[in-house]
């Protein structure tokens, strides 16, 4: 549901501040409200911004604050390792294919080694040979 501001600007800086050191030892349910972090939703109930009004307040003291570094990047880090699977295959999955720009259909050469296994694309063993 997409909730929609309800009326009055949220605090923030010194003001916000201020507030919450008023209202001393008060809930943080009561305090989120208070502070106008509300939104109301398309049912008509009400819905607490909890995430934005304790980002305001990192924001009002100072701490440096991305909440969108990893925006974009959902799922797990890479662990840049891999298993072979029951059937045999190794798989290298779509996230490893993207940092290297790879794309569908492209081909790779198989170079085993001592306990390795290397991918080269067949276009760089091809410009390559004919250096």
């Amino acid at each position: 549901m997409t909730a929609t501001p309800v009326a009055g600007s949220p605090l923030t800086g010194s003001d916000l501040i201020a507030k919450v050191k008023e209202m001393g030892d008060a809930s943080k349910t009561d305090l989120v409200r208070a502070c106008g972090y509300v939104s109301t939703k398309k049912d008509g109930t009400e819905r607490l911004n909890f995430t934005a009004f304790y980002e305001a307040m990192l924001s009002a003291k100072g701490v440096a604050f991305d909440g969108n570094a990893e925006a974009g990047k959902p799922g797990r880090k890479l662990s840049y390792s891999t298993k072979v699977q029951f059937n045999g295959n190794l798989m290298v999955g779509k996230a490893y294919t993207a940092l290297l720009g790879l794309q569908p259909g492209e081909e790779f050469e198989i170079k085993l080694g001592r306990g390795q296994i290397r991918l080269i694309r067949s276009s760089d063993t091809e410009a390559s040979s004919e250096d």
